[in-house]
């Protein structure tokens, strides 16, 4: 009798905290499930670049995932798996994919419903087009960590193609000074490769036209001719710098404000032409450049006036203006919360309310909205830029707004164009897998 009381208070007693543990557990993937039914109202739960696919055949439910993800609320765990939750304000990180104890994770790029355009590229980073590679954000992997080893990766790859005198000027064109590119050229000096690299804007890409109070949250990566680089929260300025002093101290130049226009084939080289009018031969190019290409323009009169701009470089010296933020993506939020410190700010969005940004700047510019500090237009489009004024539509109606400047977030137009013209492939992947653990 001793011994069914003992051995019966121990069950109990395991039955109670293994009840308790479900419980707990219970109430927390309620909540989580409750995130998901409101990212889904918001519009912020169908993932719009690289993300983490989920097996749940594999899935123990360990959270490691969720722990890793650094910009948070992205996954979640729901009946003992885990599942998306803001899907949208993934941005690829892969911290996920390291971190799950029984790899159940994939990182993949688009869905089933939405297609992404992608080039055909192999697993050494070639095209179609021999002798033509791609690296980073344009083959869909975005992230600065990602991108910096795909940039290496890819030179090493071009490093073994190179054919002895091969006749051009140069081994290898760069084109792009974003991180991939920037790793490319730092490891292009390593290899002893007559190399150049070309950038259509500024040091640094995409990442140099972040605002810049924009944090960009990144993991260790292994930059070429420095070595290892941990951060886990950095500036954008931060992060320049540091790109800047590594390639002063490898002896490596970037030829800014370049766009090549043309990629032309001469023989088993290439010839690279450029808007300025020069061209360079090369044996080898590597496409370092972002989805994105150029930014997209509204096409209305005076939109080549001065003071529009397409990116806010600079907002602490911008006082006392009238501007016109366009867009309401996460780039026009940001730019336009920051302007409106010391500025009076309108944001015009075409859309009848704000959808996939990310959480936070959701939350800010509700906040801005009641607290008044900027002023916002749903379902407006511009119709003119004057000098002085900008005219606004808004269901038809038309309003001239005194402005001083106007920012334009409007996305950018991939270089899709661009890429068929040197003869690139391109496909429409739903649900293509960028990274396995197979």
């Amino acid at each position: 009798m001793e011994e069914i009381i003992v051995y019966g208070g121990v069950f109990a007693f395991c039955a109670l905290i293994f009840g308790g543990y479900l419980w707990v557990q219970s109430r927390k993937g309620k909540k989580v499930q409750a995130k998901i039914e409101q990212a889904k109202i918001d519009g912020v739960h169908e993932p719009v670049s690289l993300y983490p696919f989920i097996d749940p055949n594999a899935c123990i439910g360990s959270g490691a995932c969720v722990t890793a993800c650094p910009e948070k609320d992205i996954l979640g765990i729901v009946n003992g798996r885990a599942q998306l939750v803001n899907a949208s304000s993934c941005i690829g990180h892969g911290a996920c994919f390291h971190a799950c104890p029984v790899e159940a994770i994939s990182l993949k790029i688009g869905t089933e419903k939405r297609g992404v355009e992608l080039p055909h590229v192999s697993q050494s980073f070639e095209t179609n087009v021999k002798g033509i590679f791609i690296a980073g954000e344009l083959g869909g992997m975005g992230l600065i960590k990602n991108s910096v080893e795909q940039g290496k990766q890819a030179t090493e790859f071009i490093a073994k193609s190179i054919q002895t005198n091969h006749g051009a000027e140069y081994d290898l064109i760069i084109i792009g000074a974003g991180p991939a590119g920037i790793s490319a050229s730092l490891q292009a000096k390593q290899m002893n490769l007559k190399a150049l690299t070309l950038e259509q804007d500024s040091l640094g890409g995409t990442v140099f036209n972040f605002p810049r109070a924009k944090v960009v949250m990144t993991s260790a990566m292994d930059l070429p001719g420095h070595g290892k680089v941990k951060l886990s929260e950095t500036s954008k300025s931060e992060l320049l710098t540091l790109w800047h002093t590594v390639l002063e101290k490898n002896q490596v130049s970037i030829i800014e404000n370049t766009k090549v226009e043309a990629i032309q084939k001469d023989g088993h080289n290439f010839r690279i032409v450029t808007n300025n009018g020069e061209s360079y031969s090369t044996h080898r190019v590597l496409l370092a450049i972002g989805r994105r290409g150029s930014p997209r323009k509204l096409q209305v009169e005076g939109e080549g006036l001065e003071k529009v701009a397409y990116r806010l470089l600079e907002p602490e010296l911008i006082q006392q203006k009238d501007i016109l933020v366009v867009g309401g993506g996460d780039s026009a939020i940001e730019s336009a919360l920051l302007l409106a410190e010391q500025n009076r700010v309108i944001l015009s969005y075409r859309s009848a309310s704000f959808n996939r940004l990310k959480p936070k700047n959701l939350t800010n510019i509700q906040r801005a909205i009641e607290r008044k500090i900027l002023r916002v237009e749903f379902e407006s489009v511009v119709k003119s830029i004057q000098n002085q004024e900008v005219i606004l539509d808004k269901n038809g109606v038309e309003e001239s707004i005194a402005n001083d400047q106007v920012f334009i977030f409007a996305g950018g137009e991939l270089p899709t164009q661009f890429l068929k013209n040197t003869g690139i492939e391109i496909t429409k992947r739903f649900g293509h897998v960028m990274k396995s653990h197979t």
